[in-house]
């Protein structure tokens, strides 16, 4: 029984071909696989983070994108720079129907407030630091504010070099931490996107669809102060000069062909124990498919007459939509799979392995016992708090969140809590000023009323009665008497306007305290049971903390016996991954053979002129003129537009650059297949496929449709 237990567990964890997010400094550990695979350079040369083709690389602090010109362009998703686009847009100027280009640096326009480009300097492994030898012997919150002070000790010592950005980020479920330092552009413009109906064609019906025909590609550019530092926007500022920029690849792509992903992919649960799995699938992601669908029904039903308020809520709609797609997806393959009985079996060989020697035994076996009990009572208490979470209006969120930032600026610097301190005030000001083109009071006034609704529901000894006293709710309320209560809130609050809520910013907790607007007083008498259970949280936090990173000692070891490199879970940090350009045999959707690549011919077909795929009508003339240019492949007899690969991808990843196997760019990651999204929790190398949009529509679109010549020309095409 052990040995077939243990042959299981291996059979679940042990990489792919293709499989794994691998750090750069792991590339030498995979080595014969990478030159296996296709790639044509020494894995050696790609494992520093601030060389090339690494450093070409950078963050947008959610999505990746990728220096492209020795003058700071970067080129990303249109979806990754959706927000920014909207942010411009008027109903008299609409960007996200039109398109946006900008022929010279001067007509480049600013990004959304907070938008940020962030570029890898240096990376430190400064775990012993974290974890000296006093934290190791603390348990629970003493814990977390140990780990916490060491944090922000070691964050601002790297920040003492002005303009950068430095993170403490945490691997292995909290095993080793790496020091990342980062130049953040804060200066940063939108120079080209094509209209929406090549950026997002095909919209949310296509999305995670294959075949697909989306050209999801847009250009933002890096300016920094004349000197080459770090600043605010200004007329004066030049284009950043990166060290390293890519190349877009001249010799085509094809089946087959080698191809890596370069980018910061947010989160994977690969490592995630049996029963996390079976309460994220069994109850976590129903409930919020069932709230996102909620929330858009609303959202649309509220903006349906309103451009202006539908503009500011298109980014949040395209998120939702993305997001309730991915989760359902991953609903439909959790219920086709048996990943929760491979977990319990891979957890059980664990455990046997643990029990198999009295050292192992002695190393792990506290531990891996601990964590199961502790999950349990997070989940619980996550369960319990959900409806009250969801009930919060959003003005109130600002509220807490602006006076929890008063009574921390209240302390000296260096004592506040991590995300509080002045390193964190340019994100407050971008959050406050952003709210006045993604909110509308009619629009937040309808979901208020839904999540309340939901809330009041819920039985009386799961209520929050700190939190009901404080928005006036009674234990029995009608729908009228509800709504009654809301509109008096809205009638009552000046947080809509930005001068009162850049106040706030600047408030001390006194001048809270003396605040008529209703929501802030709301925020200042939750605070105290706020802070209780932050505290609470904190304390199990801290349990979970160390059990977690022995269990994850425990797994490693397990892994390395038999041979095995391991991954770290995607934490949003730059990873690297590799696969090849091809097909499926089956499309689980439709019974047919998928095809590497898509063409110019699967646009004429599925536009329509409206909706979702109003393709642009210079598009179709010049698709309709076999207008191709130098980017017709005879194989296709057409312009490739997007393609799949076997490249192990998440959300962050959007943006990533797709090189091949000199590190020449030839497309950008965008999105995965269906069915194969559940790879965030079970990589399956027979049906994971991610879409990339391919380099040479790109630049069909950009020459033959948008007359983009001089970006072109930049990109050293022209």
């Amino acid at each position: 029984m052990k040995k077939s237990l243990i042959a299981l567990a291996l059979f679940s964890s042990m990489a792919a071909a293709d499989e794994g997010m691998w750090m750069p400094q792991q590339l030498p550990e995979i080595a014969d696989k990478l030159k296996a695979a296709g790639l044509r350079l020494d894995p050696s040369e790609l494992t520093q983070l601030t060389e090339f083709p690494m450093g070409a690389v950078v963050s947008l602090g959610g999505c990746s994108a990728s220096f492209v010109s020795p003058q700071g362009l970067v080129v990303t998703n249109h979806h990754c720079v959706y927000g920014s686009i909207a942010y411009n847009s008027t109903p008299e100027n609409d960007l996200l129907a039109n398109g946006f280009l900008a022929t010279s640096l001067e007509d480049e326009v600013s990004a959304s407030p907070g938008s940020r480009i962030y570029v890898t300097k240096a990376v430190e492994n400064v775990t012993d630091r974290v974890i000296d030898d006093a934290t190791a012997q603390l348990e629970g919150k003493a814990r977390v504010d140990a780990i916490e002070n060491a944090y922000k000790t070691i964050v601002a010592e790297c920040e003492q070099d002005a303009g950068h950005r430095c993170s403490v980020s945490s691997f292995y479920g909290g095993l080793e931490y790496y020091l990342i330092k980062q130049l953040e552009i804060k200066d940063v413009r939108l120079v080209h996107a094509p209209a929406e109906g090549v950026g997002k064609f095909g919209g949310d019906t296509d999305n995670w669809m294959w075949p697909r025909h989306t050209g999801d590609y847009a250009f933002y550019r890096a300016y920094v102060s004349p000197e080459g530092e770090s600043a605010e926007f200004s007329e004066e500022n030049v284009p950043y000069q990166p060290d390293f920029h890519l190349k877009i690849a001249q010799e085509p792509l094809n089946e087959g062909d080698f191809v890596m992903a370069i980018g910061y992919p947010g989160r994977t649960n690969r490592h995630r124990l049996p029963s996390e799995v079976e309460n994220t699938f069994e109850w976590s992601y129903p409930q919020l498919v069932e709230r996102f669908q909620d929330n858009l029904a609303i959202i649309a039903e509220q903006t349906a007459e309103d451009k202006d308020a539908e503009l500011k809520y298109a980014s949040r709609v395209a998120g939702l939509n993305n997001y309730l797609k991915n989760r359902q997806g991953m609903l439909d393959s959790y219920a086709n799979t048996d990943l929760l009985e491979r977990k319990q079996a891979e957890h059980q060989a664990l455990t046997a392995w643990v029990n198999s020697s009295d050292e192992n035994r002695e190393a792990y076996a506290a531990d891996l016992a601990a964590i199961e009990q502790l999950l349990a009572q997070s989940q619980a208490e996550d369960r319990e708090s959900y409806y009250r979470s969801l009930a919060t209006p959003r003005l109130l969120g600002m509220a807490q969140v602006l006076y929890k930032l008063s009574q921390e600026q209240a302390k000296p610097d260096a004592e506040r809590e991590v995300g509080y301190q002045e390193r964190d005030l340019p994100r407050y000001q971008a959050y406050v000023a952003g709210m006045d083109r993604s909110f509308d009071a009619e629009v937040e006034m309808a979901l208020d009323f839904y999540n309340l609704k939901n809330y009041l529901q819920v039985p009386a000894e799961q209520r929050d009665a700190e939190f009901d006293a404080a928005l006036g709710l009674a234990a029995q309320m009608s729908d009228a008497e509800l709504r009654e209560l809301i509109n008096s809130w809205y009638a009552n609050t000046a947080l809509t306007e930005l001068d009162t809520r850049n106040e706030l910013l600047a408030a001390t907790p006194s001048q809270f305290a003396d605040h008529q607007d209703v929501f802030v007083q709301a925020a200042v008498k939750l605070y105290p049971e706020q802070q209780a259970q932050e505290d609470e949280a904190e304390e199990l936090a801290g349990q979970i903390q160390q059990a977690y990173a022995n269990y994850m000692r425990a797994k490693i070891a397990f892994m390395r016996e038999q041979g095995e490199a391991v991954y770290p879970d995607a934490n949003s940090t730059l990873r690297v991954t590799y696969g090849n350009v091809t097909g499926r045999d089956h499309g689980t959707y439709d019974g047919t053979a998928w095809t590497a690549f898509t063409t110019l011919r699967g646009i004429q077909q599925k536009a329509t002129g409206e909706g979702e795929f109003n393709a642009p009508q210079a598009q179709l003339d010049a698709i309709a003129a076999k207008d191709y240019g130098d980017y017709y492949v005879e194989s296709l007899d057409s312009v490739p537009v997007n393609y799949l690969a076997t490249l192990d991808i998440t959300g962050g990843n959007s943006g990533s650059a797709v090189l091949n196997g000199n590190a020449e760019l030839v497309g950008l990651a965008f999105d995965g297949t269906l069915d194969s999204i559940i790879s965030d929790w079970d990589f399956n190398i027979d049906n994971t496929r991610s879409i990339q949009v391919d380099s040479r529509f790109m630049l069909w679109q950009m020459e033959h449709v948008d007359g983009a010549d001089n970006l072109l020309k930049e990109l050293g095409i022209q």
